[in-house]
């Protein structure tokens, strides 16, 4: 599952982001979400999430 869908995020799931810093490159950052930053149900960059860690990103997988 990509991550442009607000409804397939949820707390605790575990995902793949690109930071900011990492856009250009396309690096994934593994983590678990804690907070749903994006307020529309939909976004096609990715629905923006911090994670457990505290980085800030925009899902572009969603671990099965």
């Amino acid at each position: 599952m990509d991550g442009t869908k607000r409804a397939d995020i949820k707390p605790g799931v575990e995902v793949y982001i690109v930071l900011k810093k990492d856009q250009r490159s396309g690096t994934l950052t593994q983590g678990i979400v804690k907070d749903i930053l994006t307020k529309s149900p939909t976004h096609p960059h990715g629905i923006k999430v911090q994670l457990q860690s505290g980085e800030i990103g925009r899902v572009k997988k969603i671990r099965d």
